[in-house]
Parts: structure tokens; C-alpha cells; sequence
């Protein structure tokens, strides 16, 4: 296997194989269903301690039909569960030819973020789901499971890949603060098994002004109005009750700066801890104000949902 010692690619560029590449409804990896260790992964040889380069070593070629998952170093934190966001550090290479697509700082420098929904490709979620933060594991996807064919990339359609992970970091899958009682007249948000939000509109007169409500409290951090954060959210138009965005349906939370949400938004976020679950109500003059933005006609009061799970 030949060893690099250079970025490769961008990490933009990896960000976009890695999550443009999945079906809808691929990732649905639990402890039960997710990779484990198999003959492949067992193969890749890694050495150096977490939070500092692995030394990386496999035969080549190395090909699997199936995803497998060895774990290198065990983690002491949370168990990784499918559709929450965590940060990683990561070295790819092509398994057939052992070239190294991507190589890492693993000091924090080069961290990534992941959704583990079905917007990531099915051999990332299979490979992390059940590990825990703080572990290094070695992944080997099947072609099937993988990118495909790309030729930026340097990968062919039978390519296995062979990714080791460091998770630095795993954000709250779900608002786990302590249940809050909301004033009279905010929109309803009722919950399914899966913390999913649905958002009742209440009849009566279109409110004029932010308002906000705190659903639970959370006793993380407290986000700044320079964040960046974890959120998994649902907008809906107040009137109507049509939901016009939500990152609930593919399982994958969005990392956003609070500078790029609409003003609102952002100033209910603001101040609030991690953990918590607000429902938000957005007048147009602090949403997307007079003018047609996608699917939000203009002039539109906006409902939001929102989760709050870390803070980048």
C-alpha cells in the first residue's frame, strides 16, 4: 500500500462524494444491522494512538462484497446511532490499488462533519453506527456500498474503499432537555416515536412579532450569535400548515452557521442551550420577507420546530 503523507483532496471535494452519492432511505443502520467485523477489515493494519496519523497498511487488492467494520482502538464515549451528526477525522484509500484519496491531520485540524442519514453513503453509516465516540475504526465499504465510479477520485465501479475513522465527536441525536410548559396560542408540536416533529397551527389571528417558545431545556452550551450549530428542524407556512423544509424525512441534521438562517430564526437560537427544542414563529419582515423564496410564498409567517444539538 503506498503511504502519503499530504491531503489528497479537498475536503470539499470528499464532502461531496461521500454525502451526494446516497439514495433516499439507504441509511438505515442500527447496532443490529450495521457492519461488523469481517475477513477484509480484519486485513487492515493500523497503529498510532487516537488523536494522532495512523500508520495505515493492507494487501492490495483488497475487495469485500460486504461492508465490514474492525474496531482499532475502543471508544469511552456515547454509542453512535443512526441519523446523528458527528465530527471525524478520516483517512480514504482505494482498496483495489491501495492509493490514498484522502489523508488527515487527526489533531483536530481536519475535522469533519457527518450526517449518519441517508444523504451519507450506506457503507459510512453501517461503518460508524454502534461504534462510540472517542474510537478508531477501520471500514471496509463494499463497491456497492461505496461512491462508484469516479474518476476525479480515482475509483472504479468494483473499488472497495478503505476508510479509517477517528469519531472525535458525537452530537445529540435528538432535544434531550427537561420538558418545558409553553404560553397559550403557540403552534402545537406533537412527536413521533422517532422525536420527529409534527406542527399543529393554532386558528386565530397571524401573530405580528417573533415569538418563541422553549418545548425543553437543555443543559448543554450556550449557543452565541456566532455559532455554529446542530440543529435538526421543520418549517412550516403558518398559513396553510404546509411544511415547506425539514431535515427530519432523510435523518440528517444540518450544520449551519446561525448568520445563514433567517433572522429569526437565528434570534431565537441565539442564547439557547444545547439540548433544547424550541417552536419558533417568524413574521415575514424577519423570515424571507416580501419576495417568493423556493417553495415560501411572499410575505409568509413561518413555524419552526427545531432541535438544537451541538455547537460546532
Amino acid at each position: 500500500m503506498r503511504k502519503a503523507s499530504a491531503l489528497i483532496v479537498t475536503a470539499g471535494l470528499l464532502m461531496t462524494a461521500l454525502t451526494a452519492c446516497a439514495s433516499p432511505g439507504t441509511g438505515q443502520a442500527s447496532c443490529d444491522t450495521g457492519a461488523t467485523s469481517g475477513p477484509a477489515s480484519d486485513l487492515v493494519s493500523v497503529t498510532g494512538d487516537f488523536g494522532s496519523a495512523p500508520d495505515v497498511h493492507f494487501p492490495t487488492p483488497l475487495k469485500s462484497s460486504t461492508t465490514q467494520r474492525t474496531e482499532v482502538i475502543a471508544g469511552s464515549g456515547q454509542r453512535v446511532v443512526a441519523g446523528q451528526m458527528v465530527s471525524v477525522e478520516l483517512n480514504l484509500y482505494n482498496g483495489t490499488t491501495g492509493a490514498a484519496l484522502q489523508v488527515s491531520a487527526f489533531d483536530g485540524s481536519t475535522a469533519m462533519p457527518l450526517a449518519l442519514g441517508d444523504t451519507t453513503l450506506p457503507g459510512i453509516v453501517d461503518g460508524l453506527v454502534c461504534a462510540r465516540e472517542g474510537g478508531r475504526v477501520a471500514v471496509v465499504i463494499a463497491p456497492e456500498d461505496g461512491i462508484g465510479a469516479n474518476d476525479q477520485l480515482g475509483i472504479a465501479a468494483t473499488d472497495s474503499l478503505v476508510l479509517v475513522v477517528d469519531i472525535v465527536k458525537a452530537f445529540l441525536p435528538q432535544a434531550d432537555g427537561v420538558d418545558q410548559a409553553v404560553a397559550n396560542g403557540l403552534p402545537a408540536v406533537v412527536l413521533d416515536a422517532n422525536g420527529t416533529p409534527g406542527i399543529v397551527v393554532p386558528s386565530g389571528d397571524l401573530p405580528k412579532d417573533l415569538e418563541v417558545g422553549v418545548l425543553k431545556k437543555g443543559a448543554g452550551d450556550k449557543v452565541q450569535d456566532d455559532s455554529t450549530v446542530i440543529i435538526h428542524y421543520t418549517g412550516v407556512l403558518w398559513e396553510g400548515d404546509t411544511v415547506f423544509e425539514s431535515t427530519w424525512p432523510t435523518r440528517s441534521p444540518r450544520l449551519t452557521p446561525l448568520t445563514d438562517l433567517p433572522a429569526g430564526l437565528a434570534t431565537a437560537i441565539s442564547g439557547q442551550t444545547v439540548g433544547s427544542q424550541l417552536v419558533v414563529v417568524v413574521p415575514p419582515a424577519l423570515g424571507y420577507g416580501p419576495d417568493m423564496q423556493g417553495e415560501v410564498p411572499g410575505g409568509s409567517t413561518l413555524v419552526y420546530a427545531v432541535d438544537i444539538l451541538g455547537i460546532n
